[in-house]
């Protein structure tokens, strides 16, 4: 029997993707000016976000490369034989299946769409060592040029269609929210009250948006130590009386990221503690003050930790205000000049999507000891920014009894 290196079945109808086609069709006309501009034949996508972004597919990598060429004329998502058809039914453009018959054909089959491309665009920030090396190995006489940087400049602005995608993530965000808070109770673990938030937005992801891949979305749940790391996992702790509490939903629809965060008590906090939390809240609201048209992050961040430093709290500060959202996740994605940090000068414009989330963690042994944060998404806009998390902040609200 003769058995391909790779080939092509269109297995069915084209699948409903997040966009419309004619907005994955604008993103395509602005890369390839951006291809033309820098002389690339063609553009080699290896990451999720990125091959999500113009394609509307996301992969299951499980072990295996996967890859979107871009050329003048063509978007093609290469894909491995295990997935057979869905590649095809949700990729905008056409797919090309490579087999595991035989060693290299992933490379094959990305041979057969870039024929003779002298110049192709990769992304560095992705690409680990081997496939580089496998790369040059494999097209000796192509020139090989980053667009990590370039493209996440492009998708750091939203389109209208992203930004209503993302107000759906945060409606949904705050819906797990609520149910998380009717699921906290003395003797309940972490894990029972992360369940409920979870399962609450799945099944609204489920209801509004029938057609979405219904995957990925999470929650973090933490409570007493566990709180002081933002992305510390969830455990079978059950709560007491006096926690500090960390509410975290991430509801992924379509492998677009939204986030909604909270500190909470069980019981009334002792005094240092309200203090600590209500310096980070007015941290929060001066930030959602700041965030504009117009300012760099940096002017941002420097003016946050101005405030914290005059309560004499910088020193507990454990990351940056804030940052950019879109196709991201926990284990993908990042659109590192978009955060608000001391190192980074990008100035804010209309059309960028952020979060303001100050987090304060005093260690173990001291009074007040925890992880403080709230978190709220903002949409710049041509005048200010729209804050469309609606989930209330703030010891007046958090407190249970």
């Amino acid at each position: 029997m003769q058995r391909p290196d790779f080939f092509t079945l269109e297995n069915g109808a084209k699948a409903p993707l997040p966009f419309s086609d004619a907005e994955y069709d604008k993103r395509l006309v602005e890369l390839r000016k951006h291809m033309a501009d820098q002389n690339l034949d063609a553009v080699w996508f290896t990451s999720m976000q990125n091959i999500a972004y113009y394609s509307g597919f996301l992969y299951c990598a499980f072990g295996r490369p996967y890859g979107c060429i871009v050329t003048p004329h063509r978007c093609v998502t290469v894909s491995a034989n295990i997935d057979l058809g869905q590649p095809w039914r949700r990729s905008h453009g056409e797919n090309v299946i490579y087999t595991d018959w035989r060693r290299g054909n992933y490379l094959r089959a990305v041979q057969s769409i870039t024929s003779n491309a002298k110049r192709i665009g990769i992304e560095n920030d992705h690409m680990n060592l081997e496939l580089h090396s496998k790369i040059r190995a494999a097209f000796p006489e192509s020139e090989l040029a980053d667009v990590s940087g370039a493209i996440m400049k492009m998708r750091m602005v939203k389109s209208d269609e992203e930004i209503a995608l993302i107000r759906e993530g945060a409606r949904i965000a705050d819906h797990g929210g609520e149910a998380i808070r009717a699921a906290i109770r003395e003797g309940t673990r972490e894990i029972d009250v992360a369940m409920a938030g979870r399962d609450a937005m799945e099944l609204e992801i489920a209801r509004s948006h029938p057609d979405s891949e219904i995957r990925d979305s999470w929650v973090w749940f933490q409570s007493g130590i566990n709180t002081d790391g933002a992305h510390n996992p969830v455990t079978t702790r059950k709560l007491e009386m006096g926690d500090i509490l960390s509410l975290n939903t991430f509801p992924m629809i379509s492998a677009y990221y939204t986030a909604l965060e909270r500190t909470l008590f069980l019981g009334e906090p002792d005094k240092r503690s309200l203090a600590i939390w209500e310096a980070n809240v007015a941290a929060h609201e001066r930030g959602i003050e700041l965030i504009k048209p117009g300012i760099k992050c940096s002017e941002i961040c420097a003016e946050l930790n101005a405030l914290f430093a005059e309560r004499d709290l910088l020193q507990y500060r454990t990351f940056g205000y804030g940052h950019s959202f879109g196709i991201l996740s926990h284990y993908y994605g990042r659109e590192a000049g978009l955060e608000l940090r001391e190192d980074i000068d990008t100035v804010l414009e209309p059309g960028m999507v952020v979060s303001m989330e100050p987090m304060l963690t005093l260690p173990e042994g001291q009074a007040g000891a925890g992880g403080y944060r709230e978190h709220d998404i903002l949409v710049v806009g041509e005048d200010g920014a729209e804050n469309i998390t609606k989930f209330p902040y703030g010891p007046e609200h958090n407190i249970i009894n």
